[in-house]
Order: C-alpha cells, then sequence, then structure tokens
C-alpha cells in the first residue's frame, strides 16, 4: 500500500446480508410536457460544461445503513465526477451528474473545463489492516486534482485496489460552487460522517447544482460545512426551463389534492371571492375601511410592509360567512420559479383562507381548545413541487409548515390518482403534511405542543384542475401577475391582547413536575403563534425568491 494515506478506519457494518434498496417508480409514466426549449431533454448546458441525468444505478458496496452506486449507461463523451449513496431504509430514487466540455463555449487561454485526477487518497475504509482478506471491504477515495480543478465527489470501491483514473474527472475551479451537508446517510462508526449536500447559494438568483454526489466528513467539521463543491450554471438564459405550455401540462399531470380536515371549519376561497364578499382595506389612523375590487386593483401596490395599510374582514352581518370561506371558489396560485441553477423547477402552489382557526395544545393524554391562540384574518400557505428539468419528473414535495417546513421525497409520498400526491392541510391552522395523523408542534417525546391534526375528508381542492399561473419570472410577459399580488401589507388586522395568558391558565393545573417543562416547550414556539396578526402576501415571503425554509 505505498503512497496511500488515510484518515482514519472502521469495521464494515455488514455482518451478513444486506438488503439493497429497490428502485422507485412514479405511479404512472412520467409524460414529459410538449416539446419546445431544452425542458426534458435529458442534458443541460451551464456555460462551458454540458451535463446529463443519470438515475440508473450499478451497486458498489454495502453497509447495514446504505449502498455506494456507480452510474450506469453513461452517454458517450460524459464522464462520471462521483458515485452515489442511499439510505438502505429508503426506495432507491436519486441521480448522478455526468459531464463533457463543450469545447465552442471554452473562453480563450482558459485551461480544460475537465480533467483527470493525478491519484487517489484513502478516506475511509471498513477494512481491518490486521487481517489478510480484505476483498470485501469498502473504501472511499478522494480523488487527487491538477492544479487549479477541484474534485467534487468520492470514489467508492469494494477492496483495497485503488480506482482507476479513468473513473472520474475534476472540474475545473471556477465552474464550481460552494455546497453544504444537507441531511445525513449514515454515520460509519463515529469516524466517518456520509452526507447529501446541497448548493449554499440557492433559491431563483442561485447558481449552485446539485450533482447528487456525497459528502465523507472524517474530521470533527460544523455539519453544515462541505469539503466538496458543486457545479454552477454560468448560462444565463436558463434554457431547460418549462415554457407555459409545459408549465399548464406539469400542473395537470402533478398537481396535488389537498384535503382538510373532516372538522374544519375555516376553508379556503378564491381572492376574487374574498374581496367580493365584503373584504375592507384600511389605512392607519382612518377609521372605516374602503371596498376592494374583486382584482385587487386598487389595493395600495409595492414598497413594503410598512404598517400603514391592512385588509379585515367586512364589518357587518356577512362575517362570519366570509370567514368560514368558500371551497367551490377555491383556486390554487401557482408561483413557477428555478431551482439549482435551473437544473429543476419549483412550483408553488398558495392556498388563501379568510380565517386561520385557534389553536389546540396537547399536554400528555389531554388535548384543550383555545379561543384565541393562533387566530387571524387571512390566511396563506403553501406548498411546492420540484420537477427536474432533465425529465420532467417530480422530484419531491415541500410541506409548508407553520414557521419552517420539509422536503419529501417522490417515493414517501401518497398518491391519489395517478402521479398526483396528496397533501393534507391542519384542522384550523392549514399547515401541510405528507400523511394523515396528529403532527405537534413542540415535543413529540414528551407528547407537549400544539396540535397538528390532518386526515383525509369530503373537503378538498383538486390543485391540477382549480389553480391559475401568477408569477413566472424567467417568461418575461408570457405570464401577468394579478394586481392584489402587488400588495405587500397585511392581509389581517393587529389585534393586542395578552393570548398567552389562555395557555398560562392551563399550565397552571398541571403538576408541578410536567409544569415547568411544558412551558419551557411553549416558550420555545413562534412568537407569531401568540399574535393576532395578518399575514403578508406570497411576494412578501422569504421564499418567493429564496429557497424553502427548512
Amino acid at each position: 500500500m505505498g503512497g496511500w494515506s488515510w484518515f482514519c478506519c472502521g469495521r464494515s457494518h455488514a455482518g451478513g446480508a444486506v438488503r439493497v434498496p429497490e428502485p422507485f417508480h412514479l405511479p404512472a409514466l412520467a409524460r414529459v410536457a410538449a416539446r419546445g426549449g431544452d425542458f426534458g431533454n435529458g442534458k443541460i448546458c451551464i456555460g462551458e460544461l454540458e451535463v446529463a441525468n443519470i438515475t440508473k444505478f450499478q451497486s458498489i458496496w454495502s453497509s447495514s445503513e446504505a449502498t455506494f452506486y456507480e452510474p450506469e449507461e453513461v452517454p458517450d463523451g460524459f464522464h462520471c465526477l462521483g458515485h452515489y449513496a442511499q439510505p438502505n431504509d429508503q426506495p432507491l430514487h436519486g441521480f448522478l451528474l455526468v459531464a463533457r466540455e463543450v469545447a465552442s463555449r471554452r473562453l480563450v487561454n482558459s485551461k480544460p473545463a475537465l480533467e483527470k485526477p493525478l491519484d487517489y487518497s484513502l478516506v475511509w475504509t471498513s477494512a481491518d489492516l490486521n487481517e489478510d482478506d480484505s476483498s470485501e471491504c469498502g473504501c472511499f477515495w478522494s480523488p487527487s486534482p491538477p492544479d487549479g480543478y477541484t474534485a467534487i465527489g468520492y470514489v467508492v470501491t469494494k477492496g483495497l485496489k485503488k480506482p482507476s483514473l479513468e473513473a472520474v474527472r475534476c472540474v475545473r475551479d471556477d465552474l464550481t460552487d460552494s455546497c453544504e451537508n444537507f441531511r445525513s446517510i449514515e454515520s460509519m462508526d463515529t469516524t466517518c460522517q456520509v452526507w447529501k449536500t446541497r448548493p449554499c447559494h440557492r433559491g431563483v438568483t442561485g447558481q449552485g447544482i446539485p450533482v447528487g454526489t456525497f459528502s465523507c466528513e472524517t474530521v470533527s467539521l460544523n455539519s453544515d460545512e462541505s469539503r466538496l463543491p458543486c457545479l454552477k450554471n454560468f448560462d444565463s438564459n436558463l434554457r431547460a426551463m418549462p415554457n407555459l405550455e409545459q408549465i399548464h401540462a406539469l400542473i395537470k399531470h402533478y398537481g396535488p389534492t389537498v384535503f382538510f380536515h373532516p372538522q374544519e371549519t375555516y376553508l379556503p376561497s378564491s381572492v376574487s371571492w374574498f374581496f367580493e364578499n365584503g373584504a375592507t382595506l384600511h389605512k392607519k389612523d382612518v377609521k372605516m375601511g374602503d371596498a376592494i375590487l374583486a382584482d385587487g386593483s386598487n389595493l395600495p401596490a409595492g414598497r413594503t410592509n410598512d404598517g400603514e395599510y391592512w385588509i379585515d374582514l367586512p364589518d357587518d352581518d356577512t362575517t362570519d360567512y366570509v370567514k368560514v370561506g368558500n371551497l367551490k371558489s377555491a383556486e390554487l396560485y401557482a408561483h413557477v420559479k428555478p431551482a439549482h441553477g435551473g437544473t429543476f423547477t419549483d412550483i408553488a402552489m398558495w392556498v388563501f383562507c379568510p380565517f386561520n382557526g385557534p389553536a389546540t395544545i396537547k399536554v400528555g393524554f389531554a388535548s384543550f381548545a383555545l379561543q384565541k391562540v393562533g387566530r387571524h384574518v387571512g390566511d396563506w400557505e403553501h406548498f411546492t413541487l420540484r420537477i427536474s428539468n432533465f425529465s420532467g419528473e417530480l422530484s419531491s414535495i415541500y410541506f409548508s409548515q407553520h414557521s419552517g417546513g420539509e422536503w419529501v421525497d417522490a417515493s414517501d409520498l401518497e398518491f391519489i390518482s395517478g402521479n398526483k400526491a396528496i397533501v393534507y392541510s391542519s384542522k384550523n391552522g392549514h399547515a401541510s403534511y405528507p400523511h394523515p395523523g396528529c403532527y405537534l408542534m413542540g415535543s413529540e417525546k414528551l407528547g407537549v405542543g400544539v396540535r397538528n391534526d390532518v386526515a383525509r375528508s369530503d373537503l378538498s381542492v383538486d390543485s391540477s384542475t382549480q389553480y391559475k399561473i401568477i408569477s413566472a419570472g424567467h417568461l418575461g410577459d408570457a405570464v401577468v401577475e394579478p394586481c392584489w399580488l402587488q400588495y405587500m401589507r397585511e392581509w389581517g388586522p393587529t389585534i393586542t391582547y395578552n393570548s398567552r395568558s389562555e395557555i398560562d391558565t392551563i399550565l397552571s393545573f398541571l403538576p408541578f413536575f410536567l409544569r415547568f417543562t411544558a412551558e419551557a416547550i411553549f416558550n420555545s414556539l413562534p412568537v407569531e403563534l401568540y399574535e393576532e396578526e395578518g399575514p403578508t402576501g406570497p411576494k412578501e415571503k422569504n421564499n418567493w425568491e429564496g429557497d424553502e425554509r427548512c
């Protein structure tokens, strides 16, 4: 083993046969939308490189918790950039990008975009170096790049033999972007942590492109830091983004059905129904509110939420009628935007409810319905479809849940018809979840927090038919944004009262040993839970231009 060096080693987790993950496929054939541009063509030009998306893999080595793969069916002229890692307890559903240089795009006097590594360093092995037979061990190798280049993936082998220098390519430094560790795949005997990564610079303007390779950390680092970079898109034209016809086809093919709780009182409506049925615009220091036109064209547009204006329910006997919404008029409002350097399309589907109902808290086996905590006029919630621009396939869905949310892989979704998933909306609060049940905002372990109950019912909205596209910046003037979208102030009034006293009253009846634990949990919940304050509209949210919060 002359010339080799490794940072650490450990025993293999695989004491016997390991069950390798089965490949995941969407329930129905993913029909790529009508042709046009580079959307769904399998390859994307990102400047000096063209990348292709590989979803077929050959397994190399498995531990008890993860399996490591190399790409299969790599197109002629393309090169692997690193290997893929997949947890064993999940269906196989991932990708690796392979790349080739676009000679016509190379800048004058610049070095080639891709180069072979000079050598490999052994980063981790499962082998016991005191044993003679190491043919079944797993090894992680870090490519040693030439000057001015960087490796963006590791190479995995079964056995201690070094990989071929032809196995991967390194990428010129200036064609890469920084990356962060996002989700743990496996911890190898505490000596090596394997991570899924994502670009640091995300959102509409982010140019970072995930390659699908894993990160391997062998020293104690901040879990947000990654040794490996990702690729960067230098093609500002975003040629692989879908056109308007393709967007409609994608929504019709993937649009989820949103189920509201069978005991839900406060249902959604369309924005125009809300305005037509008496919603009023109020101005600071002016006693009476003004009627709002159905299209919102008389709302103040632009600027920021300065507290000068807000929307409220009608101040007459129709208040209760408007507050409960109108399911028949409800529609999802679609915001289409590039993700991961234009290699994915995010379709954020916004739903509006005229009112957000009060919360129910759970302490142990007991639940308490509150009267004030959590309620406010106007509620904007959303979920987001993430679709691969290489294939047109649904990759994952983001479920927005109050002040955060979660990305759920397509393999872990419930489907109701074809490739249309189910989104469950929580009772009163309208947070989104992938499966029915009771989700606690607080401590699941202790059974203390705010309940989010979700279940299937006869109350639903089919977003594949009941939708409007309200924004798609990459299409220029092809989509005209509605007037109400330019309203940046609050969609409900701010009402000040001591809503926290409701929770304090309940806590006072708890046993002493539980009271302070429960109080600490409720103190850690988002402050907006204890305020009656209308939300701002979709365009004022961080995820309008940025990535989803998780």
